[in-house]
């Protein structure tokens, strides 16, 4: 629980009652490596804090080497198929976990009910979802401004422990390449 409060704190001051009653909604869960903790179709009915781990957001297809990966999420970030938390509509995309990962995850009504019943609660969730629309944001512009080779440098400049914990599959589907481009602009770099 400590990592989530360090996290918060950045974010605003709560006070003992409000963080009593957020945590009380809380619920550790542990997600064996490479399971797939929401599927294509199933509503997402968390906002989950991850605790240690690695969470890959995916959409799945017939052929496994035609997947494309569009997102991970770390230890000390949010992960949730957020689009399908707001609306309560089935997910487009998967969740897996790509080592076992300890997530505490808190559930769509729990979170109305943080919002209604503490003086943080509306703050930390707007300041959340800002957090996660900047990470989306920037995937975007960098697929949109970016070459291949661009996208892959910055990738290993900013997050240089991902390219050893995840498999290239997964890191050139992100990038928007083939593996074979992936490996050819390794050997140029």
């Amino acid at each position: 629980m400590q990592q989530i409060k360090t996290f918060l704190d950045q974010i605003a001051d709560i006070s003992n009652s409000d963080w009593d009653f957020f945590t009380s909604k809380l619920q550790r869960r542990v997600i064996p490596k490479k399971a797939i903790f929401l599927k294509v179709n199933d509503i997402e009915n968390h906002i989950s804090f991850i605790e240690s781990g690695i969470v890959r957001l995916y959409i799945p297809k017939e052929n496994p080497d035609k997947e494309i990966t569009f997102g991970f999420s770390f230890k000390d970030q949010f992960i949730s198929a957020y689009d399908s938390f707001l609306t309560q509509e089935p997910s487009m995309y998967q969740l897996q976990a790509l080592t076992e990962s300890v997530i505490l995850s808190i559930t769509y009504d729990d979170l109305q009910a943080v919002y209604k019943t503490t003086q943080i609660g509306n703050l930390i969730g707007r300041l959340t979802a800002e957090r996660l629309f900047l990470l989306k944001s920037a995937r975007e512009q960098n697929l949109l401004n970016l070459t291949a080779e661009e996208r892959y440098i910055k990738l290993f400049k900013e997050r240089p422990e991902l390219l050893k914990m995840i498999p290239l599959k997964y890191i050139s589907s992100y990038i928007g390449i083939t593996a074979q481009a992936l490996s050819r602009i390794r050997k140029r770099v």
